[in-house]
């Protein structure tokens, strides 16, 4: 089949799923964990073509119209995939918020997008919904995932979601949703994915159904060597763009896709399933690189010799010639089948992975240090860069020819150039329409020849990508010094002993840096050297522990200028989290939040 086909039978989502569902039956296109039975279920194309049916006319029936925006505000499930594409076949736009999102935020976003219908998924989204309903001008209706959700006893409006769907089956609701689908445009909104407000309120990004179809269009060129014998998981939550384009992909190239609910479980589940593909952003990627390193310390003799060079005949083997297009030397070659088939493949198996054919992952910078490492044990990491502002992915690496410390080159029909300012700019197909509700924060966005302004600064070399730093985040001494905390950041973050480090510099004489350890790992350290403690608190203070982690923090800032480096820094005892405002729902660090709360410590570093 080839694109041009492809576009005229795809482009809009509303027709997908029951296009896959006519071809392909009873073959599986979700999977989900019955936690019941205790056991993973597959659901057919064909079940699943019915849910979004079913939701398409429940919808009608409720008074659901083109162009209404419903909000889902839920942990992956396969309801939310049925509310999505139910949505889509009304010519109606979901807004996700993500399942971990304060009443405050809810409300936010509710009132901005004029949500009248919420759906939600366990008890703790219903009860910050219901919160929102009591003085919301717009919510009128909440819809339940999860039948063990207890309503509130004044609720006198909510609904079970296997209620709902039997709400709409009538003939007057299939023509409404019959005529709306014959009616759809590539131009109808899709989504309004709301940015997570590291800078500032959050922002509506309105990602028209155009948008999908061009990103899977362009994944279709790039992403060559999927067949069709591969499992994704999902993994990441579906109001992130990175996990909704990446799903809508799968979707689109009938992959099936198995649903991680609980982020906690994502370790037992990869191990369960088995995947082939899942993206994910690069923390994920962090804890197996620290899990291994402290396997690799704790080996003696042999064995550890073993795990050393077998990473060293890795990266001769796949970055110096395969990724070059090269042929190793048969020694090289004959070690690396080797260790392939022995250490790479226990490793692989440790974690999940022996199946696994490609791992994107976005979203922030993965360190250098732990890409190559993840290369070498073989492990297919595809480094890519993208924002919600560009339906996700502007840029990522094929197979080969990758470069480590950049985030590889533009897809083809996306164009990439850098500003005098070093800013990269976007242009192309999968690049948002507008904020919604702010023309002007739109207009701001946009040069005059129509390229999208990232906020991140870069340079090109050739046609391959390399991000220096978030420019809203730069950081400028006091003495005129520009100091880009990400790149420090990422680095010292590798320690398996630092777990978050916070780059303070702005208006100040040098650079220092607020830092929450692992504690788990500390715990481990004390108690290996007789250390005796009771909470974090006392972990932090221990003057043996700070001069591990003054020498641990000074090699990894081995290769910065004297201005870059931490020169002072402080141990936090409480770990930062979404609900005490420091992590926005990315798990991204609020900057400025961090810097108000812990001023007086900050203060402190300075004045000594």
């Amino acid at each position: 089949m080839g694109i041009n086909e492809k576009k005229m039978n795809y482009y809009h989502l509303a027709v997908l799923v029951h296009r896959h569902a006519a071809r392909y039956g009873k073959k599986t296109a979700l999977k989900h964990y019955d936690r019941t039975d205790k056991k993973w279920k597959s659901i057919s194309w064909r079940t699943f073509s019915d849910k979004v049916m079913k939701v398409a006319w429940a919808m009608a029936e409720l008074g659901v119209k083109e162009g209404d925006k419903i909000g889902i505000y839920s942990q992956n499930m396969p309801q939310y995939f049925y509310a999505d594409f139910g949505s889509y076949a009304n010519r109606a736009a979901t807004v996700p918020i993500y399942a971990t999102s304060s009443p405050m935020q809810v409300e936010y976003i509710v009132e901005d997008a004029n949500i009248e219908y919420l759906f939600v998924g366990e008890q703790f989204q219903y009860n910050n919904a219901f919160k929102v309903q009591q003085k919301s001008k717009c919510l009128k209706k909440i819809i339940a995932f999860d039948n063990n959700i207890h309503f509130n006893a004044e609720d006198k409006t909510s609904v079970y979601f296997d209620y709902f769907i039997t709400t709409g089956e009538n003939s007057n609701a299939e023509v409404t949703v019959k005529v709306r689908m014959k009616s759809r445009r590539e131009s109808d909104i899709a989504c309004i994915i709301y940015t997570s407000g590291t800078t500032g309120e959050p922002k509506g990004v309105v990602l028209p159904h155009s948008t999908f179809l061009e990103a899977c269009l362009l994944h279709d060129k790039r992403l060559t060597v999927l067949g069709n014998k591969e499992l994704s998981v999902c993994f990441l939550p579906l109001a992130h763009v990175f996990e909704k384009a990446w799903c809508y992909f799968l979707i689109h190239r009938a992959i099936p896709i198995a649903i991680n609910q609980d982020a906690h479980e994502i370790q037992k589940t990869v191990k369960q399933v088995k995947p082939t593909l899942m993206c994910s952003v690069p923390r994920f990627w962090e804890k197996v690189y620290s899990g291994v390193q402290e396997k690799i310390s704790e080996s003696k003799g042999i064995v550890k010799w073993l795990f050393m060079d077998a990473i060293k005949t890795g990266k001769k083997h796949n970055l110096d010639y395969r990724n070059n297009n090269l042929k190793a030397p048969l020694r090289t070659r004959l070690k690396f089948f080797f260790y392939k088939n022995t250490v790479f493949k226990v490793l692989k198996m440790v974690i999940g992975i022996e199946k696994g054919k490609m791992f994107p992952t976005a979203g922030s910078p993965l360190s250098d240090t732990i890409n190559e490492f993840l290369q070498s044990v073989d492990i297919p990491i595809i480094v890519g860069y993208g924002l919600t502002e560009t339906c996700a992915t502007v840029t990522c690496f094929p197979f080969k020819g990758q470069r480590i410390g950049s985030v590889g080159t533009a897809l083809d029909g996306i164009e990439v150039k850098i500003s005098d300012e070093n800013e990269i700019l976007v242009k192309g197909k999968t690049v948002m329409r507008e904020y919604y509700n702010k023309p002007e924060a739109t207009k701001e966005v946009f040069t005059e020849d129509g390229f999208f302004r990232t906020g991140d600064a870069g340079y090109m070399d050739g046609e391959t990508l390399f991000i220096t730093e978030r420019i809203k985040d730069l950081l400028k001494t006091s003495n005129g010094k520009y100091i880009a905390p990400q790149a420090i950041e990422t680095k010292i973050a590798e320690d398996k002993y630092i777990d978050i480090v916070v780059v303070i510099a702005d208006d100040r004489k040098f650079a220092s840096a607020l830092i929450i350890p692992d504690y788990a790992a500390l715990e481990v350290f004390a108690k290996e050297n007789d250390i005796d403690f009771k909470d974090n608190e006392d972990l932090i203070k221990n003057k043996e522990i700070l001069r591990m982690i003054d020498s641990r923090i000074e090699l990894k800032q081995a290769n910065f200028a004297s201005f870059e480096k931490i020169k002072k820094y402080r141990l936090l005892a409480e770990p930062f989290s979404m609900q005490s405002g420091e992590l926005t729902n990315t798990l991204k660090v609020k900057r400025k939040f961090v810097t108000q709360k812990y001023s007086d410590v900050i203060d402190e570093m300075y004045a000594e």
